[in-house]
């Protein structure tokens, strides 16, 4: 099977199986820049040509001001208006001590010991994600979809397990309970090499400057974890989904 077919068929076996999209949905799209958001939002604005389910696409770029992680916005725009989606850009920042607290007061407390500093990562994550949810209430969305990937949820589930002592992972669907939004990823079934060889054959642009701190978190350790694993059994991959979908964290209706 051709890689393009592959990667379509593997999206909408995912839209079907976790049931991501509903008639009349409006979905946002988090667009970081990235060939897997990239890639989703060509392949949602396809979709949507298909009108089975009806539903509408925006996206969002959020720009941190104070972390040197860049995306050609000139590019963003050209690639969204060539899709027919509207793009919507906006520019946050975050000082670590302010954004620490009120990352830890928005957290359903654990324990009554001290919390640990939060990593840079987590602290500019949560704050682009704000954003997400906020421009997603504003212009009346009931859905953001996030470019995440198989190996994205499997490295999750890994990092969760070896450092945080429990076995979950990113949803491909997770209904939020605070607000009307439900967070779904539609390029779980798809393996990050297959979308970096298609984002190569579409000769996607890359990221301008990347995050400094992208190769300094658990998440890499995680990664080069399950490549080991891999390793030891070439079948891994199927083990460890299997037994996520067989413990019911793969979706939250």
């Amino acid at each position: 099977m051709k890689l393009e077919e592959r990667l379509w068929k593997q999206f909408n076996k995912a839209l079907g199986q976790y049931q991501l999209i509903d008639d009349g949905d409006h979905i946002l799209v988090g667009l970081s820049g990235g060939k897997d958001s990239l890639m989703l939002l060509e392949f949602l604005a396809r979709r949507v040509k298909i009108h089975v389910p009806r539903f509408t696409v925006s996206a969002l770029h959020v720009r941190m001001g104070n972390v040197s992680y860049e995306t050609d916005t000139s590019y963003l725009q050209h690639f969204c208006s060539s899709a027919g989606v509207p793009l919507h850009i906006v520019t946050t920042r975050f000082e670590p001590a302010v954004a620490e607290e009120a990352a830890t007061r928005s957290a359903i407390p654990s324990s009554g010991t001290k919390q640990k500093q939060k990593p840079t990562c987590f602290l500019c994550s949560w704050h682009r994600r704000k954003q997400l949810f906020n421009v997603a209430q504003e212009l009346g969305c009931t859905k953001i979809a996030l470019g995440h990937h198989q190996d994205d949820i499997i490295h999750t589930a890994l990092m969760n397990l070896v450092f945080q002592g429990h076995f979950s992972t990113m949803p491909a669907r997770l209904r939020m309970r605070k607000m009307p939004l439900t967070i779904i990823r539609p390029l779980c079934l798809c393996r990050e090499d297959d979308i970096r060889q298609y984002a190569e054959s579409r000769h996607y642009e890359k990221q301008l400057k990347h995050c400094p701190y992208e190769h300094a978190t658990n998440r890499t350790a995680a990664r080069q974890l399950f490549e080991h694993i891999q390793q030891l059994n070439t079948e891994a991959r199927y083990c460890l989904w299997n037994a996520l979908e067989a413990d019911g964290r793969l979706a939250d209706y």
